[in-house]
């Protein structure tokens, strides 16, 4: 089809096309809900082996030092993602007088990520306050609580140290709407534009009226004659 014959057959079912445009546009402006307000806290912590006096060079032991570091950073950043962990910070946060579940603490951290010897703890809601409680109780179950997730160090606990210590004022801070709220009315009218030129070409195919005479003609019947239009 040809997009001069396209651009007819668009004129002539517009509003076909422009039906369901509005139906979509009118339903998400009733239904529309303003996002809530969304927050982000990043957690910062290095993480080392308890000192112990050793014989060996303080080069081999920096260096040993920083290679065991990079493993428990690796390790307890399996932990955080763990039920446990999320269980152990919501009695910690019990202790400090707040009841926040285990599932609304895992549901806070978005994500944990280790850079070398760097452990990263991002943490995502709504409630800024809650938010800040919550990054004071982790601080202190990855300082405290550390060494039952770490059985190679033989029951002792690591040495975890907060970049980002909560009396130093933690504040969360306001993300970004997120990419699907920002791409949810965009999609519907996409979608609702791509059925409406559906179901105008799918009334032109059965549209039964001839409306030129280039139709009668590719039918193999002759034209006498064509009243011009508006013409009697």
């Amino acid at each position: 089809m040809e997009l001069r014959h396209l651009g007819k057959v668009a004129r002539r079912w517009w509003w076909l096309i422009v039906l369901p445009l509005l139906v979509v546009g009118a339903y998400s402006l009733v239904t529309y809900r303003a996002p809530a307000p969304a927050y982000a806290l990043t957690l910062r912590f290095t993480a080392g082996q308890p000192t112990a006096l050793s014989a060996e060079p303080a080069y081999a032991r920096n260096y040993y030092d920083w290679l065991t570091s990079e493993y428990i950073v690796g390790a307890l950043k399996d932990w955080v993602r763990t039920g446990a962990f999320a269980e152990a910070v919501s009695a910690q946060l019990a202790a400090d007088g707040l009841t926040v579940p285990p599932g609304a603490v895992a549901g806070t951290i978005a994500a944990s990520d280790n850079a070398r010897s760097l452990l990263l703890v991002y943490l995502s809601g709504s409630d800024p306050a809650q938010m800040t409680a919550i990054a004071a109780a982790i601080s202190a179950v990855l300082q405290q609580q550390n060494a039952d997730a770490l059985p190679s160090l033989g029951g002792q606990p690591a040495v975890v140290t907060a970049l980002d210590p909560p009396e130093g004022g933690l504040v969360p801070v306001a993300a970004p709407p997120s990419l699907r709220s920002r791409l949810d009315l965009p999609l519907r009218l996409a979608l609702a534009l791509a059925a409406g030129v559906a179901l105008a070409l799918a009334a032109h195919y059965f549209d039964p009226t001839v409306r030129e005479k280039a139709e009668l003609e590719k039918l193999g019947l002759p034209v006498m004659a064509e009243i011009p239009r508006g013409g009697t």
